[in-house]
């Protein structure tokens, strides 16, 4: 199966790039753009999280419940993302126009790859070794890592976002970072041109 973008990881970041790139289906060059998310959530920090200071979402909200209702929320709006449920990536490889995504169960192609992963350790996917380096927002002791990246970008076409792009652990940092790498492959589309999506009443 191919992708125009492939977001591997569906916590906080990762389906916040999903709603967003998936809000742009009616912009002509988003149109006919295919987008999947693997959604990669057993090992999201928001599974165990209580939230209380978090814009528009009510006081002892549980991360947990987040998830869920996410996944739903881009099925209901977007059913044209295609969500992976039950895999795992192994490997990310270079290919020409694109990359090779393997995972415990099937291959996949992307012109885009966006990493939407915890910075826990270990760091299991093969082929990303070169850009591992300690995080440099996390206490020492915690030992956590970070995707060597320029705003987002770690080279041509791979994206990282949310704590593993360097950001701290906190849910409003989390969702903007994933927003944001949305909007900058929705500019890529656009031939360039600044682009951003609201929805409006």
């Amino acid at each position: 199966m191919s992708f125009d973008a492939l977001i591997i990881g569906g916590g906080v970041s990762g389906m916040q790039c999903a709603l967003v790139l998936g809000s742009a289906k009616e912009k002509p060059f988003a149109s006919n753009k295919k987008v999947g998310i693997i959604m990669h959530q057993k090992a999201s920090h928001l599974q165990n999280a209580l939230f209380n200071n978090v814009l528009g979402l009510l006081p002892n909200k549980l991360g947990s419940d987040i998830l869920i209702k996410g996944k739903a929320q881009l099925t209901a709006l977007y059913p044209h993302i295609s969500q992976i449920e039950n895999e795992k990536v192994i490997a990310l490889k270079d290919i020409d126009q694109g990359f090779q995504i393997t995972t415990n169960k099937k291959t996949y192609f992307s012109k885009i790859v966006v990493l939407a992963l915890n910075y826990s350790k270990p760091f299991t996917i093969k082929g990303l070794d070169t850009f591992l380096i300690p995080h440099e927002k996390s206490n020492l002791e915690k030992d956590r890592i970070q995707l060597k990246n320029k705003n987002h970008l770690i080279k041509n076409g791979l994206y990282c976002c949310g704590t593993i792009a360097g950001w701290r652990s906190q849910f409003s940092i989390a969702a903007g970072s994933g927003a944001s790498v949305a909007t900058d492959i929705l500019t890529l589309w656009n031939d360039g041109n600044h682009t951003k999506v609201h929805d409006k009443a």
